[in-house]
């Protein structure tokens, strides 16, 4: 072979060489592309990861509530005791043996069902109904804790019942001297019952009928 072949020789094996070469460096560089997506998609990972939102609590609508004003209970009944300005009471027909009488609170879209009886020979009776209407709400109550009431000087004693959770009657209590009356009430809302929305009615209704409690006297 001549010269001119043996430089087309070297002169292919030059350009192979730098073909080679440069597919090295192709290589190389798509390698590092791919390197560098990957920690960017890590980055990012991790980045989502500490920035992973929290749920937010649910939000209820303010309820106003009125201010606590009462003044002394007029009427026929056989008790009499300080009523909220902000309550009505209602007469309700009742079962010929009591007095039943609703405290209405217009602007609270909540009632006391009041159910008086004139104890004769009958208190334990009474007492156990009283206590059975309490216990009806057992499967929607988280907790039914009790606030025992005494009043010597009026001969008043009592038990309220705070039925916490998502109860239908809120509040219970009754009222006796133990020897001629006995009066029992119980709370309702004329909605969904929800504790947690509720709750600014549900306090301001409790204040009520401490305030009810500490001011009955019998007639």
């Amino acid at each position: 072979m001549g010269k001119n072949s043996e430089y087309g020789v070297k002169d292919l094996l030059i350009s192979k060489k730098k073909c080679t070469f440069a597919l090295k460096l192709v290589s190389m560089k798509r390698g590092v592309f791919l390197i560098e997506v990957l920690l960017s998609m890590m980055m990012g990972m991790l980045s989502s990861c500490q920035r992973a939102s929290v749920p937010r609590p649910y939000g209820y609508f303010r309820i106003a509530v009125p201010e606590y004003t009462y003044a002394p209970l007029d009427g026929h009944y056989p008790y009499t005791f300080e009523l909220s300005q902000s309550a009505q009471l209602q007469d309700v027909a009742g079962d010929g043996k009591g007095v039943w009488t609703t405290i209405h609170y217009p602007t609270l879209n909540a009632d006391i069902h009041c159910t008086y009886y004139p104890v004769d020979g009958n208190l334990r009776q009474l007492t156990d109904d009283a206590m059975e209407f309490v216990h009806k709400h057992i499967s929607q109550a988280s907790a039914i804790p009790s606030r025992d009431f005494v009043n010597e000087d009026a001969q008043v004693y009592g038990v309220l019942f705070s039925i916490q959770g998502n109860a239908a009657s809120p509040y219970q209590f009754f009222l006796t001297d133990s020897t001629a009356h006995f009066l029992r009430g119980a709370v309702y809302c004329d909605c969904r019952p929800n504790a947690d929305s509720l709750r600014p009615v549900l306090d301001y209704l409790e204040q009520d009928i401490i305030h009810l409690i500490e001011t009955l006297e019998w007639k």
